[in-house]
């Protein structure tokens, strides 16, 4: 009788035999796929990696050697693993993902232990009376005291330099992407790439040797607020002018074709379109500039009292007072510095909760 071999001869593949004439197949099940490994086992690896980190921990007392030495450990251990059941191909896979998760976790992880020790220092001295009394007559070794003075200029001075920089660099994104051609968008765009990568300290330098020595105005919360305009402006101009070119190019030729203006294609169709990038954008011009200190220890001065005027005098500051209670020296100022520190970054986060409610919230609503 003959037989006829229809099988593979490669590793984990079956054979199928058929008896010619008889039609009957050999009851031996065919394997189609490559072997795989478990769900279990990554997440297996990553326990015996987080073991070996604790285990590292405590016998070179290094986090950050610790973190690494494990972290490298997972992705050897995941790949050689992969290889050995899987295939190369898998394997590979394996280790690109396992490179990218793992760098994660450790771009992750400084971030969320510097959050949690905040909070750890910061929060016993969070109180409704710290949030709302200031430091007038207030020594630095009394258990009392509050930011609120701190918490007016910071509102005042980010809000009115949002309130300069978000148009400038709004309308300046709509030159560049819309109407900028030839040599002028090229300079435009040069000198906001230089002003990315601009030091605080020369922005406060530029503010104090024009507005102060030159035109003769005071130190102020608005001199401060001018300092931090030159800051977010090149990072307004970015962020918006990125989330004005992904606006698709249908869009504006529908317009256009209808017989609208231009100008009015612009504020109709592409501002709405790009609105909740935008939003993200100022908010992240704002956070980039809300911790500044240098800028405003030349231009602000640094008081204990409450001024809610930002064009007339002296005016504190988050990070101000931050810096100042830091440097006291004692308990007391330290505990204040810590729950300033956390103060700022609730703010931080607050607004960035808003900044997203407003942008779900005008965002155009997509068609079914």
């Amino acid at each position: 009788m003959t037989v006829l071999d229809t099988g593979d001869k490669r590793p984990g593949i079956g054979t199928d035999t058929v008896e010619v004439g008889t039609g009957r197949a050999d009851p031996r099940p065919v394997s189609l796929t490559r072997r795989t490994l478990p769900r279990q086992v990554p997440w297996a690896i990553a326990a015996a990696a987080i073991v070996l980190l604790v285990l590292l921990k405590l016998v070179q007392g290094n986090w950050g050697l610790a973190v690494f030495l494990s972290g490298i450990a997972f992705i050897v251990a995941l790949t050689a693993v992969s290889w050995h059941f899987e295939d190369s191909r898998r394997a590979r896979d394996r280790f690109a993902t396992s490179l990218i998760s793992t760098t994660f976790v450790l771009a992750v992880l400084p971030l969320v232990s510097l959050l949690g020790y905040t909070i750890q220092r910061g929060v016993d001295k969070l109180t409704p009376y710290f949030l709302s009394h200031s430091m007038r007559g207030v020594g630095s070794r009394d258990d009392t005291g509050g930011v609120y003075h701190a918490i007016i200029g910071t509102v005042e001075q980010v809000g009115l330099a949002a309130l300069i920089a978000v148009p400038i660099g709004l309308l300046t994104a709509i030159y560049l992407v819309e109407y900028g051609r030839g040599r002028l968008a090229k300079t435009v765009t040069f000198f906001v790439d230089v002003m990315t990568g601009l030091p605080s300290i020369v922005a406060g330098l530029f503010i104090y040797a024009f507005w102060i020595l030159m035109l003769g105005f005071e130190a102020s919360g608005f001199a401060g607020s001018l300092a931090l305009m030159i800051l977010m402006l090149p990072t307004v101009v970015r962020s918006a002018e990125e989330m004005l070119k992904l606006v698709p190019n249908e869009l504006r030729e529908a317009s256009l074709a209808l017989g609208i203006p231009k100008w009015r294609t612009v504020l109709k169709v592409v501002l709405p379109t790009a609105f909740g990038g935008i939003i993200t954008g100022v908010m992240l011009s704002i956070a980039r500039v809300i911790g500044e200190t240098a800028p405003l220890l030349l231009l602000v001065g640094l008081t204990q009292s409450i001024n809610t005027n930002p064009f007339t005098g002296w005016q504190s500051a988050l990070p101000l007072f931050v810096f100042d209670q830091n440097h006291a020296g004692n308990k007391f100022a330290e505990e204040r510095a810590w729950a300033g520190a956390l103060t700022l970054i609730l703010i931080v986060m607050i607004l960035n909760l808003a900044a997203r409610l407003i942008a779900r919230w005008k965002a155009p609503k997509a068609g079914r």
